[in-house]
């Protein structure tokens, strides 16, 4: 290789916007996807793109017909087997977190639940059969195949992300989980490329490229936010009852909170205020309406609430 290849081989690099946007549909966090769900929306960053964020809104725009609402900065992937077979470019991608209220008035748009792709991480009810029945065997398994030092890594790391051995669970270990069963093997992205001989991967979608991993990290992100700062309110409608806003807070942390302390929580940092409404929509005797204090919608650096996660 001459000087010349060597410096086209460094800018031999692709800057690609991707959309994590998140809403609530039926009780269930959703997420935008494109690809009949295999994809989150995603494009180059072009010279024409007056800013990155613009970059992004229109992507979303042209591929879903989403305007997007409020949206952050997730976090750049750039690791170097990020790039796929027979490619020579290198890809960095940008991913924003968006949140959105879901109406049902673009039913077009391919909205697809969380835990569809991550069947593990929903704990509102029980722990899913899946973890006991498939995971733990199949990690026991691939912890077993190392040498002593790495027997002893991977059953910690995996005991640890997945609460085994008397460890509590950790919802926002989301990544790590995702990652552990990537390195094991178990997810269908991972045994892309290789021939058979492999275990079937675990139940949950497959996504194209690392479109999984992004979403692990904002389902990670986003239920780490919601325990400080109020960022729940951009998932809801202008008036809820406080079951909605428990309902909605839960769906997103994948586990039950405990009723009294969650609204104790909620009255004592004042983010709710009553709108003199009721609804009967609950099925029981009507159910006060809410809606966000003025003040929390302007200054959304505001504290949010801690979940008072019920433990088992």
């Amino acid at each position: 290789m001459n000087a010349s290849d060597d410096i086209d081989m460094r800018h031999e690099v692709e800057v690609e916007l991707i959309a994590l946007v998140a809403a609530m549909a039926e009780s269930q966090p959703v997420a935008l996807t494109v690809r009949q769900g295999t994809a989150l929306p995603s494009g180059p960053f072009e010279l024409g793109h007056r800013s990155l964020q613009e970059g992004l809104r229109g992507w979303v725009r042209q591929q879903t017909g989403h305007p997007l609402g409020y949206i952050e900065q997730l976090y750049t992937f750039a690791d170097r087997d990020r790039i796929a077979n027979g490619q020579t470019r290198r890809t960095i991608s940008i991913s924003y977190l968006g949140l959105t209220h879901d109406d049902g008035a673009e039913r077009k748009q391919d909205w697809r639940g969380w835990y569809s792709y991550f069947p593990w991480e929903d704990h509102r009810s029980e722990p899913p059969p899946v973890i006991g029945h498939t995971i733990l065997p199949q990690l026991q398994a691939w912890a077993e195949n190392g040498g002593a030092v790495a027997r002893e890594t991977r059953w910690h790391r995996t005991a640890l992300a997945f609460g085994f051995d008397g460890r509590p669970w950790n919802e926002e270990l989301v990544l790590q989980r995702y990652e552990l069963l990537y390195e094991a093997g178990l997810v269908a992205e991972a045994l892309r490329g290789h021939g058979g001989g492999h275990e079937a991967p675990l139940p949950g979608w497959e996504m194209l490229a690392d479109h999984r991993r992004i979403l692990a990290t904002g389902i990670a992100r986003l239920r780490t936010k919601i325990k400080y700062r109020p960022v729940v309110f951009e998932l809801m409608p202008p008036e809820f009852t406080l079951l909605q806003l428990q309902r909605t807070v839960e769906a997103l942390a994948g586990r039950l909170v405990h009723k009294q302390n969650f609204r104790r929580l909620i009255e004592q940092q004042e983010l709710v205020e009553e709108t003199g409404q009721t609804t009967a929509e609950t099925g029981g005797r009507p159910a006060k309406l809410f809606r966000f204090r003025p003040a929390v919608l302007v200054e959304r650096t505001a504290a949010g609430t801690k979940l008072p996660i019920a433990r088992a």
